[in-house]
């Protein structure tokens, strides 16, 4: 008989804990974000100074290949996807690295 009164009193208070509190503050307002927020940041069309390619066709570079430092004449840039086109010396094929790679002599 103890065991379940005990049993029964533990179910009660392990309910008691998981139930939300009461409403004794039923009038309180609730949690409402300020009326004054800021207005969204949106980017500006225009790419950043440091996202602008500083090399163009032609020019001299050394791209990083496989952790190596190589040179290459650039082909061509493609400012949009952030990629360039270049010529390593002493291969026949273009590679496309990233501009990121590219380091102008």
């Amino acid at each position: 008989m103890t065991k379940k009164l005990f049993a029964i009193v533990l179910l009660s208070l392990t309910l008691a804990a998981c139930e939300p509190a009461g409403t004794e503050n039923s009038n309180a307002k609730p949690n409402t974000p300020a009326a004054s927020t800021p207005a969204p940041v949106t980017p500006s069309p225009e790419p950043s100074a440091s996202l602008k390619p500083l090399v163009k066709a032609g020019d001299k570079v050394k791209i990083t290949i496989n952790g190596t430092a190589t040179d290459a004449t650039v082909v061509s840039v493609d400012e949009k996807a952030g990629k360039v086109t270049v010529k390593v010396q002493g291969q026949k094929e273009e590679k496309t690295v990233a501009l990121a790679d590219v380091t102008k002599e």
